[in-house]
């Protein structure tokens, strides 16, 4: 007796321990409390209040407005909630705090308006974008959030969102410091949150992307003090492994990037931290960088502890079209041959996904080394001789432009002139160097996977993206190999200064690219001294161009804001000339979509597509076109969009995502891929929706911040709820 007696009392401890442990992970998925929803950076909620059967009675609960959108302005946020309050990021970079069931305003902090001198001596404050922030706690009421403003990693009481002036400098890290190499005059911010593991907060940055860069490596802060725990070098130095990639040895010293700028995941119980890198600058041309240049375009994963390389994965070896990893890797467990294996998934702005054992990096599914082009005419310019290919899963995204993949919705000629255009460039393969006479990017610069990233159902093994389907052109240009000199006018050496700092953003005849506005006529919005200011410190999307000297920037305000004046006037060159690995004898024209007359994508749609695929045997269960452009719906064109933020998924069998250009907010039944539900946003939702419960009730937010795609800024984050209907 004594011995069932025993036997029964282990057995109800395992018993309790079990349920310890689910209610544990339960409860982990039942809370937002993480960028991405988990550290596992799953996008998934074990909420099932709203389902399939009564999504369709969702309504509006409440909106905040943060009152600070301005023109362009965004908002990426994929806000976190932790006991029933709600952490985001405003336009303008402003974080508050809001009680996540009423929007009540509980604090808010501005990095502009601070009384710190070191701030408010900026006459512009360089506002970037922000996804999110990050929240620690130890357990035994120290609760803190950290986000990132300009060049600082800042840190407030989570409660009160007073600074916590005993971390770093008076409450904030200067992300200048502590990467082994002077970069106090280059671009270096904080877009995406970082992760915590036990008392460390692990971050990446967002460097430039031209040639004067700084290095992206990864960092660990204590989060008490905000002293540097532990470094990676994304760019290996010597004894370093990786450092035998780079043909030139000095490279290290000179080259940026290699950064992680999209955010972390976390396997916490194996202790290690993975993150995707971007590539190397200069983005376009690699004569500077030869060889296959680790850890750029890199899988890393580190030992979340010490920082020390696990495994690394590589996606692309000598990266030439801004090809970056472009979100963090997702935690997935898949079943092969009956085991189960954990590992995770990459997708990528390629339209690959690579699935690859966690704690070895091993491929799950086989991963080829395929032969591209590899002849340069830029001089100089080595582009490496194959490219990794997963067999499966298969693309999600087209990865070739050819004449039949034209778009025929348009009349006869502007489809001649399309043609036309595609004939005069490089096309046919994904990885065709760049070129003079212009290359084109499919699925585009934005294309594949952007940084909402997957989401990923546990329950079924099933990967979900939303995809991008855009053609660019890029077209190299000779630089001017000849640094402005004294013998030079303001308007002489301001136009090659022009060509060398501005061009690649805002095209050769300053008339904007891409998402980077017009400078035509921008002599109406500054004047000399307000421009100077903005190119000192750098606004939104544009870096600070701190390298360049008062009489450089004096040259570029002449020239650009066309001061008649100031334009014959000698020219004073900067006494300590820039690196010399920065000066490049090729640069881009500009980000350039390829269009038709009418402006719509010259490519066949669908344009933007939302992919769900079973990880266990690589297949797709079903495939959408995600998104409309309302004047071809009506035509009967269900053409697809763009689409930035990605999506959440619930255990209520539901996939939720704005992400497209239509500023529409869509339900989706995640099985089928049925669409069960839309509804209107005030601006484009591009930001992934956070999903959550306070009080008994499920809500679903989404940031809504426009500026995108040229759709109208906005302001408000938009919480939807049942309304007391089931």
């Amino acid at each position: 007796m004594n011995f069932l007696r025993n036997i029964l009392v282990v057995v109800a401890v395992i018993l309790i321990i079990a349920a310890s442990c689910n209610s544990r992970h339960k409860a982990a998925n039942t809370t937002w409390e993480v960028y991405g929803g988990s550290k596992q950076n799953t996008h998934y909620s074990a909420l099932k209040q709203i389902d399939t059967s009564n999504v369709r009675n969702l309504q509006l609960a409440w909106v905040y407005h943060t009152h600070d959108s301005d023109l362009l302005t965004q908002i990426q946020v994929n806000p976190i909630i932790v006991d029933g309050i709600l952490y985001g990021v405003s336009p303008k970079l402003r974080l508050f705090a809001l009680d996540a069931a009423t929007g009540e305003k509980k604090w808010s902090f501005d990095p502009v308006d601070t009384t710190d001198p070191s701030i408010k001596a900026f006459r512009y404050f360089a506002m970037n974008v922000c996804r999110g922030v990050t929240y620690y706690t130890d357990g035994d009421g120290d609760k803190r959030i950290f986000y990132g403003a300009s060049s600082y990693l800042y840190c407030f009481d989570a409660l009160t969102g007073k600074p916590i002036t005993t971390f770093g400098d008076n409450g904030k890290v200067d992300l200048h410091n502590d990467l082994g190499r002077d970069v106090k005059d280059l671009y270096v911010v904080l877009t995406s949150p970082g992760i915590i593991y036990k008392d460390m907060i692990i971050i990446g940055d967002r460097v430039n992307e031209e040639a004067a860069a700084a290095p992206g490596h990864v960092r660990a802060y204590d989060v008490h003090t905000g002293k540097l725990r532990w470094i990676f070098h994304t760019i290996p130095q010597p004894g370093e492994p990786g450092y035998e990639t780079w043909d030139d040895k000095e490279a290290w010293k000179h080259i940026g990037g290699a950064n992680v700028w999209s955010g972390f995941s976390m396997d916490e119980a194996r202790g290690i931290v993975f993150g995707s890198t971007g590539s190397a600058s200069y983005d376009f041309y690699g004569g500077r960088r030869l060889g296959s240049t680790l850890y750029a375009n890199s899988i890393l994963a580190l030992d979340a502890a010490t920082g020390k390389l696990k495994w690394h994965f590589q996606s692309i070896h000598h990266d030439l079209w801004d090809k970056d990893l472009s979100s963090p890797p997702v935690m997935v467990t898949i079943t092969k041959n009956g085991k189960k294996i954990d590992a995770i998934a990459q997708s990528s702005k390629t339209g690959f996904v690579f699935v690859l054992n966690r704690e070895t990096g091993e491929p799950l599914y086989p991963i080829h080394e395929v032969s591209v082009p590899s002849q340069s005419e830029l001089n100089g310019e080595k582009p490496w001789p194959t490219q990794p290919e997963p067999e499966l899963p298969k693309p999600f995204a087209r990865q070739v432009l050819t004449e039949q993949d034209l778009n025929r919705f348009i009349p006869d000629s502007s489809y001649q002139d399309i043609r036309k255009r595609l004939a005069g460039y490089k096309t046919g393969n994904m990885f065709n160097p760049p070129s003079k006479e212009g290359t084109i990017i499919f699925p585009g610069y934005d294309g594949g996977g952007e940084y909402g990233g997957p989401s990923y159902d546990p329950e079924a093994g099933i990967l979900y993206i939303n995809s991008n389907e855009m053609a660019w052109v890029l077209t190299m240009l000779d630089n001017p190999m000849s640094p402005a000199t004294s013998n030079q006018t303001n308007l002489q050496a301001g136009n090659l200064l022009y060509i060398t700092t501005c061009m690649g953003c805002h095209g050769p005849q300053r008339q904007g690219s891409g998402n980077y506005p017009t400078l035509i006529n921008v002599n109406k919005k500054y004047n000399k001294e307000q421009f100077i200011g903005l190119i000192s410190e750098g606004r939104r999307m544009m870096p600070a161009f701190k390298q360049l000297g008062d009489g450089e920037k004096e040259a570029l305000a002449s020239f650009i804001l066309d001061i008649k004046a100031e334009q014959q006037k000698k020219f004073i060159p900067n006494p300590n000339a820039g690196d010399p690995y920065w000066k490049l004898p090729y640069e881009s024209s500009g980000y350039y979509k390829f269009l038709t007359k009418e402006g719509y994508p010259a490519v066949a749609p669908p344009w933007g597509t939302l992919n769900a695929i079973d990880l266990n045997t690589g297949q797709y269960v079903w495939k959408d076109t995600l998104g409309d452009y309302p004047e071809l719906k009506a035509k009967g064109i269900h053409s697809g969009t763009e689409n930035y933020g990605g999506s959440a998924i619930t255990a209520g069998g539901l996939l939720f995502i704005a992400a497209t250009s239509d500023e529409k907010f869509r339900a989706y039944n995640k099985r089928t891929g049925q669409l069960l539900w839309e509804t209107d946003l005030p601006a484009g939702g591009f930001a992934t929706p956070s999903i959550y419960e306070v009080h008994g009730k499920e809500y679903v937010v989404i940031a809504c911040g426009g500026g995108k795609l040229r759709k109208k800024s906005g302001d408000a984050y938009v919480v939807f709820d049942l309304r007391g209907k089931q």
